[in-house]
């Protein structure tokens, strides 16, 4: 039987190449993941989402 979470993630630095997100810690769901790292060039010359969104799957 697989599970799956979704982690919701807020903007919390900019770097040269890539964006910082933090997780967003609420009282039913304690942190899974803290923070990630996604390079800059993902998101193609488009605007920087602000909340990111991360689905973590496992069997």
């Amino acid at each position: 039987m697989s599970e799956k979470r979704v982690i919701m993630l807020e903007k919390e630095k900019e770097t040269k190449n890539t964006i910082r997100y933090k997780e967003i810690e609420t009282e039913k769901s304690p942190l899974v993941m803290g923070t990630a790292y996604i390079q800059k060039e993902t998101f193609k010359q488009g605007e920087i989402p602000k909340k990111i969104s991360i689905t973590i799957e496992w069997e």
